[in-house]
């Protein structure tokens, strides 16, 4: 599947050449690829950007699925990934990914632009599960802004009482509401990102 706004190196243009074009302003780094200054950066593009590591037996999970479905404003860096098939995979993390082993039940994965993410009800289970102060934050800001996606995680939850650190997550979700009322949280933020998040990377070189 080729994007007509979305440039991978040696796909159609070389690395050099699309680092030359980010450095003229024409183009910027989405993900593993490039896209047009002036385009919009939808959830679609966001998704098929990590093609490339994702494959077909990744999924973008946490922070990184969270980006795509549009509660995170900047790219998070490192981007999480959890096995979504059966067969166990050796992978090792480095600087831009953290690999996490577990396979996905098949009900928490959904496909956006031919490549795997958890819902947004299991992506935000799993960021007010975390112990991350940024996941945390970006979990609380997210309920608060899309109270829909905060009910759906909530039933989750329900669903899932022995699930790994429910009830911390249950309490992170069950608390936004009274953040709210205090006025500790405002409504809508997250738009704007969170601590845990890096700036668009820099152009790469070749």
């Amino acid at each position: 599947m080729v994007s007509p706004f979305l440039f991978f190196a040696d796909e159609r243009l070389s690395l050099a050449e699309l680092s030359a074009a980010c450095l003229d302003g024409v183009l910027v780094p989405l993900g593993e690829g490039f896209m047009p200054a002036d385009a919009a950066e939808t959830p679609w593009m966001r998704a098929r950007s990590l093609a490339p590591l994702l494959a077909e037996r990744w999924a973008a999970v946490r922070c990184s699925a969270a980006w795509i479905h549009g509660a995170l404003a900047q790219e998070p860096s490192p981007h999480h990934l959890q096995r979504a098939g059966a067969t166990r995979i050796r992978a090792r993390s480095d600087a831009r990914t953290v690999y996490h082993d577990v396979r996905l039940d098949a009900g928490d994965v959904c496909t956006m632009a031919g490549v795997h993410l958890t819902t947004p009800p299991r992506t935000l289970v799993d960021l007010a599960r975390s112990d991350d102060e940024g996941d945390l934050a970006l979990a609380r800001s997210w309920a608060a802004a899309d109270p829909l996606t905060k009910r759906s995680a909530e039933a989750w939850l329900a669903q899932h009482p022995r699930f790994p650190h429910a009830k911390r997550a249950g309490a992170v979700l069950s608390a936004t509401a009274a953040l709210l009322a205090d006025g500790r949280l405002g409504r809508g933020s997250a738009s704007v990102g969170t601590p845990r998040v890096d700036a668009r990377r820099a152009p790469r070189t070749a």
